[in-house]
Parts: structure tokens; sequence; C-alpha cells
């Protein structure tokens, strides 16, 4: 293997690990549900089409097209996402394939679906364009790509922007998650390849937790990224410091009241067909 092999395996191991730690699938259940569900509902899905979702995490948008009768694919990189994932489908007699996969690397022919989607899954690969390259490839011809990422300008964008400074140093070529929910970069990664037809933002409103603090706490407990960040800014006593930013960070993005928080998540959502 070459050097830059090797510092791939680590890097993809280490997000593996990041986003097993915590509970991802708690905080699918408790807000992200309906992410999912909007992508799936914004393609033409029926009976029969080959449908690959990639970075599916726990099926998220996996289940919602197994539903409408398409042979589903679903791939992460984290295999205990998968697992956690699997339960959910299997108690409601879907079948859904479960394919452990790397974004940037997926084991898959060129060609072999019929839909290519992602919700909030493929953004988080570190070399977008690579990761892009890989969506086009194994889409077939007249499919379908879609996306929904969150936005640079939203509530998710805000929150990278405050882990960063606690956060470990991104590797070289690493580029920001949020990215991907800019009309620019996206169109910049996929070219002339495919005709985007839908490119719209909406947000997801979150009123799941009384107070906007309780969001800062749901993060710092559950999401992968958020724990990396704080036990790296553990390493010189700055985690304290992090865990007030999180909080003038939700300050700033409820739209509820004290007692009764409510957030507005911006995404975007896009969907094309590949020439």
């Amino acid at each position: 293997m070459t050097t830059i092999d090797v510092a791939d395996d680590e890097l993809k191991a280490r997000h593996r690990t990041m986003w097993g730690k915590g509970d991802y699938p708690r905080m699918v259940e408790t807000w992200l549900l309906p992410v999912g569900q909007r992508l799936a509902a914004a393609v033409d899905i029926s009976p029969g089409t080959r449908v690959l979702d990639v970075a599916a995490g726990t099926g998220n948008a996996s289940v919602p097209a197994a539903q409408r009768g398409a042979r589903v694919t679903a791939s992460d990189l984290t295999p205990e996402l998968l697992a956690a994932g699997q339960r959910r489908p299997e108690a409601q007699g879907l079948d859904i394939e479960w394919v452990e996969a790397d974004a940037e690397h997926l084991p898959f022919g060129d060609g072999s679906y019929d839909v290519v989607m992602s919700a909030i899954g493929a953004m988080f690969a570190p070399h977008h364009q690579v990761a892009a390259d890989e969506l086009v490839r194994v889409c077939r011809q007249g499919g379908t790509i879609a996306l929904l990422s969150w936005t640079p300008e939203g509530m998710i964008g805000d929150l990278f922007r405050t882990l960063k400074p606690f956060a470990p140093a991104p590797p070289p070529g690493a580029q920001p998650p949020p990215l991907w929910g800019s009309e620019e970069h996206l169109q910049g990664l996929l070219g002339e390849r495919v005709e985007l037809t839908t490119v719209t933002r909406d947000v997801l409103e979150v009123t799941a937790f009384p107070r906007a603090h309780d969001v800062a706490a749901h993060f710092t407990a559950y999401y992968g990224p958020t724990i990396a960040a704080r036990a790296n800014a553990e390493k010189d006593g700055r985690e304290h410091q992090l865990d007030e930013a999180l909080d003038v960070l939700c300050d700033r993005w409820n739209r509820g009241t004290a007692d009764a928080a409510r957030f507005e998540v911006e995404y975007l959502l896009a969907v094309g067909t590949k020439r």
C-alpha cells in the first residue's frame, strides 16, 4: 500500500469510530426522521426501482424508498449504524440490502442503480469531488441523483463553524461537510454530467426540545462530530469553552421561547438526471 492509501485508511477508520460514538439512531428518532422522508418523496420511486442510499446511516431515506416497493441497497461506512438501521425495516417486513461501504470507494458497478440518493450522508465524505464522482458513476444514464444536505448558512453549518476551533485539524484535502448545501459548490461537483431539475432550500422545523440548551446537550451526548470535538478540547482544558459556545449557538438559532424552543434547520434539496 502507498502512503496515500494508508493515510486514507486511517482517516476512514477515524470517521467510522466518530460516527459509532454517541447515539446517532436516537437523534434520528428524536428529530431527523422527516429528512429521509422528504428526500424519498422528492424522487420518482416505484415498485422495482433500483435505489442506492449512500452514507445511509440507519436507513432514514432507505426505509421510505423500500415502502414504495423499491429494491434498496443501504450503504454506510459505520457498521454500528447499519446494525441499528436493520432492526426497523425488519420489523416492518421490508427487504433492504445493508452493505458496509465507503462513499468515496463504492463497491458497485458502473450504472448499477436507477436512483442514487443520500440524505445528510455523502456530505460527510471528506473528499467531496471523489464522493460526487462515485455517486455519478454508479447511477445509470437517465437515472436520478438526489441529495439532501445541510447548508453552510443554516444552523448545522453554524454548528460546524463553532466546533472547528475545538476539533482536531482536518487532514489535507478534506472539505467542510455543509459545502454540499451550497448550490454553486454542488453544481461544481456534478458538472455537466447531471442536469439538476430541482434545487430548493427549505427548513426542518425542530420542536422536540423544551429549552434551547437542551439541544446543545443533545448534540454533546449523541452527535459524533461534537463528541470528537469535545474530546479534543478536553486535552487542553477547553471543554467548558466549547459547552458555552454550543449554548450560545442554540440561543442564537432558537425561534421559539425560553420554555418552548423551536429551530428551523435549513437544508438544500437537489434532484437531477444523469446525462
